[in-house]
């Protein structure tokens, strides 16, 4: 027990000590995070059919939303982005630009908002299965959504033809939803582990987290 209760409070201290960092430091952990997505972004298995290979960066995403939670986490997922598009090659493949992953970056921005603020604002949340539920959520609606769309857009305006929904939902999602659902179980669990279960920001459910269920 008390190997636990300091367990506990050594968790309690690395998140009270991550929000009271003063903006320059946060930026500086807002760009490491975007660095280990860039480098995750090198695990890479490109399928023959799609321009839109399987990678690690949700995994990244997911990370940076727990650990810097919803506005840092937003924010060095939109380093990531906006330095990917102007030329730093840390995308998938070591590549750089506007590409066909375009719509899943800007997603990438969204979810970590998303997986950020319940973390931040909810105890309750930071159990494994809510959270598990709640990245997703938001890998299937706020990455896929947008990633989609912008390669439903991107493939005509580069001479590829995609012949229905079904073509771009082969291309774009299907392949990856086992895998995305082994990266979200992985980092729901590590979210469990590493949060602490008290509240050192004014958590909504501050006072009733064990009974707590999100609205």
């Amino acid at each position: 027990m008390e190997i636990a209760a300091r367990i506990n409070e050594a968790k309690y201290g690395v998140f009270r000590w991550r929000y009271e960092l003063s903006i320059p430091r946060k930026l500086a952990l807002a760009l490491g995070m975007a660095a280990l997505t860039g480098l995750l972004a090198q695990v890479r298995f490109p399928l023959p059919w799609s321009p839109v290979p399987i990678t690690g960066q949700t995994f990244a995403v997911f990370l940076a939303a727990v650990l810097l939670g919803k506005w840092w986490g937003g924010v060095s997922m939109a380093i990531f982005g906006v330095l990917g598009w102007a030329g730093l090659p840390w995308f998938s493949g070591w590549s750089a630009g506007i590409t066909a992953t375009g719509g899943y970056i800007i997603g990438f921005i969204l979810a970590a908002l998303f997986v950020g603020y319940f973390t931040d604002k909810y105890v309750r949340a930071r159990s494994f299965l809510t959270m598990f539920g709640l990245m997703l959520v938001a890998n299937f609606v706020l990455i896929y959504i947008p990633g989609l769309i912008w390669l439903g857009l991107w493939l005509p305006a580069h001479g590829k033809t995609v012949a229905s929904l079904m073509v771009l939902l082969n291309m774009g999602l299907i392949p990856f939803i086992a895998g995305d659902i082994t990266k979200a179980a992985l980092a729901a669990a590590i979210a469990r582990g590493v949060t602490p279960k008290s509240a050192y920001n004014g958590e909504t459910d501050k006072d009733k987290w064990a009974t707590w269920r999100i609205p």
